[in-house]
């Protein structure tokens, strides 16, 4: 078995088992790895203890249907329940808890830790994702597995590693995911078209996104998008941060953002991915965080945005004015 660490995930499991009603939740804005790990714990827990009452919450994403449908129940009939908080160190970005009278949170993530705390914190910062901590979980706990929730767990690793290629892919990614291929026996090569399957619409977007980027001297790649041109283009909030990683590989930028009009909300959803940069702590500047080189905020107004753009571009600035210094 691969672990890195059997004793919290004793902890993880007899906190589960304690209690007869879980509600598991991710923050806002999912990506598939965020989905695709609360889904995945939650099949795994209604397998293993068919008389738990076990539920994902929040507000789900029609691209990412094939992970399962979230469920929707009434916060305020539910008391004294086990919240566990995936793939978010935020207590504020957890999704459908509004009036949940829980009583204890467990939280597993692979963000660096922020405010949520509990008896029960499972962070570790060195995994690619928060579906690999959930795999090593299963794999090494009496958690069941089947086909699905192998496949689900497969999809949120590929998608959050970037195929493998981000740098906190590590030998142990591989050693997981080839344990949890064998145990499940899942034909991997049949669900990629879940993740990377689009729409003329999505792929004419990326054009938009590519033919609109803005990009400094320093290497900031950014884009501010407007709510008409998402429906213009007939996608949704989730797509800008879906496509970022498309455009990891431009030889003048060295941090991008793309930055879109959430009209509902009255906010703005940011995505920020780096080749160098550290840039979680400017997203935690501005309601947001992440890793160092992949990280997410949200802005309430047009001062906001440029602030932002400043604040990202100076870190770019000095980033390059570090690295020539160390070449010297």
């Amino acid at each position: 078995m691969v672990c890195i660490n059997n004793n919290i995930i004793k902890k993880v499991y007899k906190k589960i088992k304690e209690y007869n009603v879980i509600v598991i939740a991710r923050h806002v804005g999912p990506d598939p790895d965020a989905i695709a790990s609360e889904t995945a714990l939650r099949d795994s827990i209604r397998l293993t203890f068919p008389d738990k009452e076990c539920y994902a919450v929040g507000l789900g994403v029609s691209k990412f249907k094939y992970y399962g449908i979230l469920d929707k129940i009434d916060n305020e009939k539910y008391q004294d329940v086990l919240l566990i908080a995936l793939d978010c160190p935020n207590l504020h970005r957890l999704d459908g808890i509004e009036n949940l009278k829980y009583k204890e949170i467990l939280k597993i993530d692979h963000h660096p830790a922020e405010d949520i705390k509990g008896p029960v914190d499972w962070t570790d910062d060195s995994s690619c994702s928060t579906c690999q901590l959930i795999a090593e979980l299963i794999l090494n706990s009496p958690l069941k597995l089947d086909t699905k929730i192998a496949g689900n767990l497969y999809l949120g690793i590929v998608s959050d590693s970037d195929r493998f290629l981000l740098s906190y892919t590590t030998t142990k990614t591989f050693k997981i995911v080839e344990e949890l291929i064998k145990k499940s026996k899942l034909d991997f090569t049949s669900i990629y078209s879940y993740l990377y399957d689009r729409s003329i619409d999505e792929v004419r977007f990326q054009g938009y996104l590519a033919l609109n980027m803005q990009v400094t001297e320093n290497g900031l790649g950014y884009l501010v998008i407007p709510a008409e041109i998402v429906k213009k283009y007939n996608v949704d909030l989730a797509t800008p941060s879906n496509l970022i990683n498309s455009f990891n590989y431009i030889r003048e930028v060295i941090v991008w953002t793309f930055i879109t009009k959430d009209a509902k909300n009255k906010s703005y959803k940011v995505s920020i991915r780096s080749h160098g940069p550290i840039i979680n702590t400017t997203a935690s500047k501005y309601n947001g965080g992440g890793h160092k080189y992949a990280s997410g905020a949200r802005l309430n107004n047009e001062e906001e945005i440029n602030n932002f753009i400043k604040d990202l571009d100076l870190v770019c600035e000095e980033y390059k004015r570090a690295t020539i210094s160390n070449l010297d």
